[in-house]
């Protein structure tokens, strides 16, 4: 064996842990826990002040800003395009260019070969 992965003269801290994990789980678990609830107060106090800015806003609607939209109403739009379609307008056919062919008909020359 050429080198071992054990110490010659280990602390009596390892050798405690080795045998007994849990003296290092445990305190470290606490920690954890402990910090949850410390850190709780500080989040509380984030949330509270969202809650308080949410709050000023919904006063200010209550006061009546919304009064002054109007609600919208899918029918009533609907007429509104319908009777602009009433109106004098024509459509105008706008010319092509002579190298695009007309859709939907034949073309009267070949294609020019290259």
């Amino acid at each position: 064996m050429p080198f071992s992965s054990n110490p010659i003269n280990p602390s009596p801290l390892q050798s405690r842990l080795k045998r007994h994990p849990a003296l290092f789980g445990f305190p470290f678990l606490l920690i954890i826990v402990g910090a949850s609830f410390g850190l709780q107060t500080f989040t509380q106090t984030r949330y509270d002040l969202h809650d308080q800015k949410v709050k000023q806003m919904s006063g200010e609607q209550a006061l009546g800003l919304d009064r002054k939209k109007k609600k919208f109403d899918i029918r009533e739009e609907y007429y509104k395009l319908s009777a602009a379609g009433d109106q004098d307008w024509e459509p105008k056919r706008i010319a092509r260019p002579n190298d695009f062919p007309e859709l939907g008909v034949p073309p009267t020359e070949p294609p020019a070969k290259s």
